[in-house]
Protein backbone atom coordinates (compact mmCIF):
# COMPACT_ATOMS: atom_id res chain seq x y z
CA UNK A 1 0.00 0.00 0.00
CA UNK A 2 1.37 3.37 -0.77
CA UNK A 3 2.30 6.20 1.95
CA UNK A 4 -0.39 8.60 1.46
CA UNK A 5 0.77 11.99 3.49
CA UNK A 6 -0.66 15.31 4.13
CA UNK A 7 1.08 18.70 4.85
CA UNK A 8 1.00 19.97 8.31
CA UNK A 9 -1.29 22.97 9.07
CA UNK A 10 0.69 23.80 11.87
CA UNK A 11 3.84 25.61 10.10
CA UNK A 12 2.23 26.48 6.58
CA UNK A 13 5.01 25.86 3.95
CA UNK A 14 3.45 28.31 1.92
CA UNK A 15 5.00 30.98 4.02
CA UNK A 16 8.39 29.93 3.01
CA UNK A 17 7.38 29.71 -0.69
CA UNK A 18 6.08 33.51 -0.55
CA UNK A 19 9.99 34.41 -0.06
CA UNK A 20 11.68 31.93 -2.20
CA UNK A 21 13.85 33.48 -4.73
CA UNK A 22 12.91 33.93 -8.25
CA UNK A 23 16.10 34.17 -9.35
CA UNK A 24 16.91 30.62 -7.52
CA UNK A 25 14.22 28.99 -9.18
CA UNK A 26 14.91 29.88 -12.73
CA UNK A 27 18.52 29.15 -11.88
CA UNK A 28 17.92 25.76 -10.72
CA UNK A 29 15.19 24.44 -12.87
CA UNK A 30 16.32 21.29 -13.98
CA UNK A 31 14.19 18.42 -15.25
CA UNK A 32 14.59 16.00 -12.56
CA UNK A 33 12.83 12.81 -13.58
CA UNK A 34 13.66 10.14 -11.40
CA UNK A 35 10.71 10.17 -8.66
CA UNK A 36 10.38 7.91 -5.56
CA UNK A 37 9.22 4.19 -6.78
CA UNK A 38 10.48 4.46 -10.39
CA UNK A 39 13.48 2.07 -11.96
CA UNK A 40 15.61 2.72 -14.97
CA UNK A 41 16.13 -1.06 -16.16
CA UNK A 42 19.41 -0.82 -17.64
CA UNK A 43 22.31 1.19 -18.94
CA UNK A 44 24.93 3.24 -17.31
CA UNK A 45 22.37 5.04 -15.05
CA UNK A 46 19.91 1.69 -14.18
CA UNK A 47 18.26 2.30 -10.88
CA UNK A 48 15.49 0.93 -8.76
CA UNK A 49 14.02 3.08 -6.52
CA UNK A 50 14.18 1.41 -2.49
CA UNK A 51 10.85 3.49 -1.65
CA UNK A 52 7.24 3.28 -2.54
CA UNK A 53 5.49 5.94 -4.56
CA UNK A 54 4.31 9.12 -2.67
CA UNK A 55 1.79 10.83 -4.66
CA UNK A 56 1.50 14.49 -4.13
CA UNK A 57 -1.13 16.01 -2.00
CA UNK A 58 -4.09 18.05 -2.60
CA UNK A 59 -2.04 20.81 -1.26
CA UNK A 60 0.84 20.49 -3.34
CA UNK A 61 -1.21 19.93 -6.54
CA UNK A 62 -3.65 23.17 -5.75
CA UNK A 63 -0.38 24.81 -5.51
CA UNK A 64 1.00 24.00 -8.90
CA UNK A 65 -2.33 24.85 -10.61
CA UNK A 66 -2.73 27.88 -8.79
CA UNK A 67 0.14 29.16 -10.24
CA UNK A 68 -0.47 28.04 -13.52
CA UNK A 69 -4.08 29.66 -13.96
CA UNK A 70 -4.80 31.02 -10.77
CA UNK A 71 -6.51 34.38 -10.18
CA UNK A 72 -4.24 36.92 -9.81
CA UNK A 73 -6.67 40.27 -9.61
CA UNK A 74 -8.06 42.00 -13.09
CA UNK A 75 -6.47 42.39 -16.04
CA UNK A 76 -6.15 45.65 -17.65
CA UNK A 77 -7.53 45.13 -21.20
CA UNK A 78 -6.09 46.71 -24.54
CA UNK A 79 -6.37 50.32 -23.85
CA UNK A 80 -6.31 51.49 -27.41
CA UNK A 81 -7.30 50.63 -30.71
CA UNK A 82 -6.63 53.15 -33.82
CA UNK A 83 -9.96 52.22 -35.27
CA UNK A 84 -12.04 53.46 -32.43
CA UNK A 85 -9.54 56.53 -31.26
CA UNK A 86 -12.54 57.63 -28.74
CA UNK A 87 -13.02 54.05 -27.02
CA UNK A 88 -11.57 51.78 -24.93
CA UNK A 89 -10.41 48.31 -26.83
CA UNK A 90 -13.06 45.83 -27.74
CA UNK A 91 -10.60 42.88 -28.18
CA UNK A 92 -10.41 41.39 -24.16
CA UNK A 93 -13.15 38.79 -23.59
CA UNK A 94 -12.66 38.29 -19.99
CA UNK A 95 -10.63 40.89 -17.52
CA UNK A 96 -10.41 37.85 -15.54
CA UNK A 97 -6.56 38.02 -14.91
CA UNK A 98 -4.88 34.68 -14.26
CA UNK A 99 -0.89 33.93 -13.59
CA UNK A 100 0.06 33.45 -17.39
CA UNK A 101 -0.64 35.87 -19.68
CA UNK A 102 -3.19 35.07 -22.62
CA UNK A 103 -3.27 37.17 -26.14
CA UNK A 104 -5.94 39.98 -25.58
CA UNK A 105 -7.17 38.90 -22.70
CA UNK A 106 -9.10 36.15 -25.01
CA UNK A 107 -8.32 33.51 -22.05
CA UNK A 108 -9.30 30.31 -23.14
CA UNK A 109 -6.53 27.84 -21.56
CA UNK A 110 -7.67 25.03 -18.63
CA UNK A 111 -5.72 22.66 -17.38
CA UNK A 112 -6.22 19.01 -16.76
CA UNK A 113 -4.78 16.55 -14.37
CA UNK A 114 -4.30 13.03 -13.62
CA UNK A 115 -2.79 11.07 -10.65
CA UNK A 116 -3.99 7.77 -8.81
CA UNK A 117 -7.04 8.54 -7.69
CA UNK A 118 -8.47 10.40 -10.88
CA UNK A 119 -8.07 12.87 -13.71
CA UNK A 120 -9.54 16.49 -13.02
CA UNK A 121 -10.04 19.72 -14.75
CA UNK A 122 -9.39 23.20 -13.11
CA UNK A 123 -11.70 26.43 -15.24
CA UNK A 124 -10.64 29.64 -13.50
CA UNK A 125 -11.44 31.92 -17.07
CA UNK A 126 -14.68 33.46 -16.02
CA UNK A 127 -14.00 33.30 -11.83
CA UNK A 128 -14.07 37.15 -11.38
CA UNK A 129 -11.56 38.77 -9.21
CA UNK A 130 -12.25 40.42 -5.77
CA UNK A 131 -9.95 43.58 -6.04
CA UNK A 132 -6.63 44.65 -7.91
CA UNK A 133 -4.19 42.29 -6.57
CA UNK A 134 -5.18 38.87 -5.01
CA UNK A 135 -2.05 38.41 -3.78
CA UNK A 136 -0.20 40.99 -1.83
CA UNK A 137 2.84 39.23 -0.11
CA UNK A 138 -0.11 37.04 2.23
CA UNK A 139 -0.23 33.95 3.49
CA UNK A 140 -3.67 33.90 3.73
CA UNK A 141 -4.01 35.80 -0.05
CA UNK A 142 -2.27 32.29 -1.26
CA UNK A 143 -4.40 30.22 1.06
CA UNK A 144 -7.53 31.86 -0.68
CA UNK A 145 -6.53 31.62 -4.29
CA UNK A 146 -5.80 27.69 -3.70
CA UNK A 147 -9.39 27.71 -2.35
CA UNK A 148 -10.50 29.38 -5.35
CA UNK A 149 -8.43 26.53 -7.65
CA UNK A 150 -9.97 23.83 -5.74
CA UNK A 151 -13.61 24.76 -5.86
CA UNK A 152 -13.07 24.95 -9.55
CA UNK A 153 -11.88 21.51 -9.64
CA UNK A 154 -13.76 18.37 -10.93
CA UNK A 155 -13.37 15.16 -11.11
CA UNK A 156 -13.59 14.01 -15.26
CA UNK A 157 -12.94 10.49 -14.20
CA UNK A 158 -11.86 7.91 -11.37
CA UNK A 159 -7.96 6.17 -11.51
CA UNK A 160 -5.14 7.84 -12.95
CA UNK A 161 -5.26 8.04 -16.93
CA UNK A 162 -5.47 4.97 -18.66
CA UNK A 163 -2.70 5.82 -21.30
CA UNK A 164 -0.23 3.05 -22.29
CA UNK A 165 3.12 3.37 -22.10
CA UNK A 166 3.82 2.01 -25.70
CA UNK A 167 4.12 3.94 -28.78
CA UNK A 168 2.51 5.58 -30.37
CA UNK A 169 0.44 6.83 -27.35
CA UNK A 170 4.40 7.93 -25.33
CA UNK A 171 7.66 7.80 -27.76
CA UNK A 172 10.08 5.54 -26.53
CA UNK A 173 12.25 7.67 -23.97
CA UNK A 174 9.48 8.40 -21.38
CA UNK A 175 8.20 5.01 -21.23
CA UNK A 176 9.82 4.14 -17.79
CA UNK A 177 9.07 7.64 -16.37
CA UNK A 178 5.88 9.04 -18.03
CA UNK A 179 2.65 8.97 -15.53
CA UNK A 180 4.13 6.29 -13.15
CA UNK A 181 2.40 5.59 -9.91
CA UNK A 182 2.55 8.69 -7.42
CA UNK A 183 3.12 11.33 -10.43
CA UNK A 184 0.65 13.99 -11.08
CA UNK A 185 0.67 14.87 -14.72
CA UNK A 186 -0.69 18.51 -16.04
CA UNK A 187 -2.46 18.77 -19.45
CA UNK A 188 -2.94 22.43 -20.32
CA UNK A 189 -5.39 22.73 -23.01
CA UNK A 190 -6.38 25.52 -25.03
CA UNK A 191 -9.58 25.92 -27.14
CA UNK A 192 -8.38 27.02 -30.79
CA UNK A 193 -11.73 27.84 -31.96
CA UNK A 194 -12.53 30.70 -29.33
CA UNK A 195 -8.85 31.99 -29.53
CA UNK A 196 -9.41 31.85 -33.83
CA UNK A 197 -13.06 34.14 -33.33
CA UNK A 198 -10.83 36.44 -31.19
CA UNK A 199 -8.23 37.06 -33.20
CA UNK A 200 -10.81 37.52 -36.17
CA UNK A 201 -12.41 39.94 -34.38
CA UNK A 202 -9.42 41.95 -33.87
CA UNK A 203 -8.53 42.00 -37.44
CA UNK A 204 -11.78 42.32 -38.58
CA UNK A 205 -12.35 45.31 -36.36
CA UNK A 206 -9.33 46.96 -38.03
CA UNK A 207 -10.49 46.79 -41.21
CA UNK A 208 -8.58 43.69 -42.54
CA UNK A 209 -9.52 41.46 -45.27
CA UNK A 210 -9.25 38.00 -44.77
CA UNK A 211 -8.01 36.31 -47.90
CA UNK A 212 -7.95 32.27 -48.42
CA UNK A 213 -4.07 31.47 -48.96
CA UNK A 214 -5.33 28.31 -51.34
CA UNK A 215 -7.28 30.47 -53.85
CA UNK A 216 -5.73 33.80 -53.30
CA UNK A 217 -9.38 35.07 -52.86
CA UNK A 218 -11.38 36.62 -50.12
CA UNK A 219 -12.87 33.65 -47.03
CA UNK A 220 -16.03 34.07 -48.20
CA UNK A 221 -18.38 36.62 -49.76
CA UNK A 222 -16.71 39.53 -48.78
CA UNK A 223 -17.63 42.37 -50.95
CA UNK A 224 -20.82 43.60 -49.17
CA UNK A 225 -18.43 44.59 -45.98
CA UNK A 226 -16.30 45.98 -48.38
CA UNK A 227 -19.00 48.33 -49.89
CA UNK A 228 -20.40 48.79 -46.35
CA UNK A 229 -16.99 50.34 -45.05
CA UNK A 230 -16.20 47.68 -42.35
CA UNK A 231 -13.24 46.08 -44.42
CA UNK A 232 -10.88 47.70 -46.59
CA UNK A 233 -10.11 45.73 -49.80
CA UNK A 234 -6.24 46.70 -49.18
CA UNK A 235 -5.51 45.35 -46.00
CA UNK A 236 -4.82 41.53 -46.49
CA UNK A 237 -3.69 38.64 -44.10
CA UNK A 238 -3.65 35.52 -45.51
CA UNK A 239 -5.65 32.82 -43.61
CA UNK A 240 -2.72 30.18 -43.03
CA UNK A 241 -0.97 33.50 -41.19
CA UNK A 242 -4.18 33.87 -39.43
CA UNK A 243 -4.61 30.21 -38.72
CA UNK A 244 -0.61 30.08 -37.80
CA UNK A 245 -0.62 33.38 -35.19
CA UNK A 246 -3.87 30.89 -33.55
CA UNK A 247 -2.19 28.30 -32.51
CA UNK A 248 1.10 30.11 -31.57
CA UNK A 249 -0.44 32.34 -29.11
CA UNK A 250 -2.45 29.28 -28.02
CA UNK A 251 0.64 27.13 -27.31
CA UNK A 252 2.85 30.11 -25.92
CA UNK A 253 0.16 30.64 -23.41
CA UNK A 254 -0.15 26.50 -22.45
CA UNK A 255 3.52 26.99 -22.46
CA UNK A 256 3.34 30.10 -19.69
CA UNK A 257 1.23 27.42 -17.62
CA UNK A 258 3.91 24.53 -17.43
CA UNK A 259 7.05 26.84 -17.18
CA UNK A 260 5.04 28.58 -13.88
CA UNK A 261 5.03 25.19 -12.69
CA UNK A 262 8.10 23.76 -13.14
CA UNK A 263 9.72 27.27 -11.29
CA UNK A 264 7.56 26.79 -8.89
CA UNK A 265 8.33 22.92 -8.57
CA UNK A 266 11.95 24.43 -7.97
CA UNK A 267 10.95 26.32 -5.00
CA UNK A 268 8.72 23.44 -3.22
CA UNK A 269 11.62 20.91 -3.85
CA UNK A 270 9.64 18.67 -6.01
CA UNK A 271 10.80 17.08 -8.86
CA UNK A 272 9.78 16.40 -12.64
CA UNK A 273 9.71 18.63 -15.93
CA UNK A 274 7.99 20.04 -18.78
CA UNK A 275 8.40 17.75 -21.64
CA UNK A 276 5.92 15.92 -24.51
CA UNK A 277 6.11 13.12 -26.01
CA UNK A 278 2.76 12.12 -25.23
CA UNK A 279 0.32 11.80 -27.87
CA UNK A 280 -2.39 14.37 -27.34
CA UNK A 281 -4.85 12.71 -29.14
CA UNK A 282 -4.69 9.60 -26.74
CA UNK A 283 -4.92 11.19 -24.27
CA UNK A 284 -8.15 13.61 -25.66
CA UNK A 285 -10.01 9.94 -26.10
CA UNK A 286 -9.35 8.98 -29.88
CA UNK A 287 -8.75 5.63 -28.87
CA UNK A 288 -11.64 5.02 -27.11
CA UNK A 289 -13.32 2.07 -29.36
CA UNK A 290 -9.80 0.64 -28.40
CA UNK A 291 -10.67 0.65 -24.88
CA UNK A 292 -8.33 3.71 -24.08
CA UNK A 293 -10.77 5.91 -22.92
CA UNK A 294 -8.54 9.05 -22.35
CA UNK A 295 -10.19 12.34 -20.68
CA UNK A 296 -13.16 11.65 -22.66
CA UNK A 297 -13.21 14.20 -25.40
CA UNK A 298 -15.81 14.03 -28.07
CA UNK A 299 -14.12 13.36 -31.60
CA UNK A 300 -15.77 14.61 -35.04
CA UNK A 301 -14.00 12.39 -37.86
CA UNK A 302 -13.87 13.45 -41.59
CA UNK A 303 -12.69 11.37 -44.80
CA UNK A 304 -10.62 14.54 -45.33
CA UNK A 305 -8.72 14.47 -42.42
CA UNK A 306 -6.26 11.85 -41.24
CA UNK A 307 -7.33 11.68 -37.85
CA UNK A 308 -10.11 12.64 -35.64
CA UNK A 309 -10.38 16.40 -34.23
CA UNK A 310 -11.09 16.98 -30.60
CA UNK A 311 -14.29 19.43 -30.33
CA UNK A 312 -14.30 19.91 -26.34
CA UNK A 313 -15.65 17.98 -22.98
CA UNK A 314 -19.03 17.65 -23.00
CA UNK A 315 -20.83 20.16 -20.47
CA UNK A 316 -17.64 20.76 -19.11
CA UNK A 317 -15.03 22.25 -22.14
CA UNK A 318 -16.87 22.75 -25.63
CA UNK A 319 -15.33 24.27 -28.45
CA UNK A 320 -17.14 27.61 -30.27
CA UNK A 321 -18.27 25.02 -33.11
CA UNK A 322 -19.98 22.26 -34.04
CA UNK A 323 -21.16 19.80 -32.85
CA UNK A 324 -21.59 22.08 -29.97
CA UNK A 325 -23.62 24.80 -32.39
CA UNK A 326 -25.67 24.36 -35.46
CA UNK A 327 -23.24 26.17 -37.46
CA UNK A 328 -20.30 29.25 -37.14
CA UNK A 329 -23.52 31.86 -37.10
CA UNK A 330 -24.52 30.61 -33.91
CA UNK A 331 -21.25 30.38 -32.84
CA UNK A 332 -20.07 33.69 -33.42
CA UNK A 333 -23.26 35.19 -31.38
CA UNK A 334 -22.24 33.30 -28.71
CA UNK A 335 -18.95 34.86 -28.81
CA UNK A 336 -20.60 38.38 -29.23
CA UNK A 337 -22.81 37.22 -26.32
CA UNK A 338 -19.95 36.92 -23.97
CA UNK A 339 -18.39 40.12 -24.31
CA UNK A 340 -21.67 42.64 -24.36
CA UNK A 341 -24.59 40.57 -23.03
CA UNK A 342 -25.89 41.28 -19.27
CA UNK A 343 -23.01 40.14 -17.51
CA UNK A 344 -20.60 40.05 -20.55
CA UNK A 345 -17.30 41.81 -20.43
CA UNK A 346 -18.28 44.59 -21.73
CA UNK A 347 -21.65 45.16 -20.15
CA UNK A 348 -21.53 48.44 -17.69
CA UNK A 349 -22.80 47.08 -14.84
CA UNK A 350 -20.20 44.64 -14.71
CA UNK A 351 -16.70 45.64 -12.39
CA UNK A 352 -13.18 46.31 -13.86
CA UNK A 353 -9.97 47.29 -12.88
CA UNK A 354 -10.50 51.34 -13.70
CA UNK A 355 -11.97 53.84 -11.01
CA UNK A 356 -14.34 54.57 -13.70
CA UNK A 357 -14.66 50.86 -15.09
CA UNK A 358 -18.36 51.20 -16.18
CA UNK A 359 -17.40 54.66 -17.63
CA UNK A 360 -14.77 52.81 -19.53
CA UNK A 361 -16.92 50.03 -20.58
CA UNK A 362 -19.71 52.41 -22.02
CA UNK A 363 -17.11 53.75 -24.47
CA UNK A 364 -17.28 50.24 -26.06
CA UNK A 365 -19.97 49.73 -28.74
CA UNK A 366 -21.06 46.35 -29.25
CA UNK A 367 -20.88 44.56 -32.96
CA UNK A 368 -23.57 45.61 -35.23
CA UNK A 369 -25.08 43.36 -37.39
CA UNK A 370 -22.58 44.21 -40.21
CA UNK A 371 -19.94 42.71 -37.75
CA UNK A 372 -21.21 39.78 -36.18
CA UNK A 373 -22.64 39.01 -40.15
CA UNK A 374 -19.21 39.55 -41.72
CA UNK A 375 -17.41 37.19 -38.63
CA UNK A 376 -19.61 34.54 -39.26
CA UNK A 377 -19.12 34.69 -43.21
CA UNK A 378 -15.37 34.22 -42.63
CA UNK A 379 -15.95 31.73 -39.69
CA UNK A 380 -19.00 29.00 -41.75
CA UNK A 381 -16.38 29.58 -44.99
CA UNK A 382 -13.46 28.15 -43.35
CA UNK A 383 -15.96 25.44 -41.34
CA UNK A 384 -17.74 24.58 -44.96
CA UNK A 385 -14.31 23.77 -46.68
CA UNK A 386 -12.48 21.51 -44.40
CA UNK A 387 -15.74 20.42 -41.85
CA UNK A 388 -14.11 21.86 -38.72
CA UNK A 389 -13.00 25.02 -37.06
CA UNK A 390 -10.96 27.01 -37.16
CA UNK A 391 -9.41 24.88 -40.39
CA UNK A 392 -6.97 22.93 -40.88
CA UNK A 393 -5.63 21.53 -36.79
CA UNK A 394 -7.19 20.29 -34.04
CA UNK A 395 -9.94 22.72 -32.42
CA UNK A 396 -8.25 21.67 -29.07
CA UNK A 397 -4.58 21.79 -28.30
CA UNK A 398 -2.48 20.71 -26.13
CA UNK A 399 0.91 21.25 -26.79
CA UNK A 400 2.71 19.91 -24.21
CA UNK A 401 2.89 18.48 -20.37
CA UNK A 402 4.31 18.73 -16.92
CA UNK A 403 4.74 15.53 -14.62
CA UNK A 404 5.63 16.75 -10.56
CA UNK A 405 7.08 13.68 -8.41
CA UNK A 406 9.06 13.61 -5.41
CA UNK A 407 12.55 13.14 -6.24
CA UNK A 408 14.60 10.17 -5.19
CA UNK A 409 17.51 11.76 -4.08
CA UNK A 410 19.26 8.42 -4.02
CA UNK A 411 19.63 8.03 -7.46
CA UNK A 412 20.85 11.91 -7.80
CA UNK A 413 23.68 10.79 -4.76
CA UNK A 414 24.80 7.44 -6.33
CA UNK A 415 25.34 9.14 -10.05
CA UNK A 416 25.41 13.30 -10.13
CA UNK A 417 27.91 15.26 -8.47
CA UNK A 418 26.91 17.10 -6.22
CA UNK A 419 24.29 20.66 -6.34
CA UNK A 420 22.03 18.21 -8.87
CA UNK A 421 19.36 18.83 -6.76
CA UNK A 422 18.21 21.99 -4.45
CA UNK A 423 18.16 22.76 -0.74
CA UNK A 424 14.33 22.53 -1.41
CA UNK A 425 14.47 18.66 -2.30
CA UNK A 426 16.92 17.64 -0.09
CA UNK A 427 14.64 19.40 2.83
CA UNK A 428 10.80 18.47 0.93
CA UNK A 429 9.31 15.88 3.26
CA UNK A 430 10.69 17.88 6.37
CA UNK A 431 8.86 21.32 5.48
CA UNK A 432 5.65 19.91 3.43
CA UNK A 433 4.79 16.70 4.89
CA UNK A 434 6.32 17.11 8.98
CA UNK A 435 6.25 13.62 11.36
CA UNK A 436 5.71 11.97 7.88
CA UNK A 437 9.16 12.14 5.95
Amino acid sequence: MRKVITMDKKDNPLKSLMHYPLMHAIFGRRSRRFGLGMEIPSGPLKFKSKSEPIPLTKEEQMTLIAVATGVSGWNFGVPFGPAKPDAHGEFTLRFTGRTTPTAAGIGTPAIFYTDDGGSYVTRTRDLPPNRMQQLNQQEDDLEHILSLCRQQTVRIKEGRLDLPAAPPHMLPPNLWMANKPGSTLFMPVGDVSEQFLGILALAISNGVMIIDHETGKPAGNLTPFVRSGLLNDKKRILLADLQADTYETNCLELAFMGHNIVLTMQAMGLGGLYFNGLEPLSIFGAFAEDGIEGLGFRFVEDERWPSPNPVGLDGIYEGLCPPYYKDMHDAVKVFADRKFREGGAYDPKTPGPWKKSSEIKRSVTAYNKDFIDCMSEVAQYIYDKHGKFPGTRTTMVMPGFVQAVHIDTDYYDKYFQPGAYLNTHRDHMKNWHKGNG
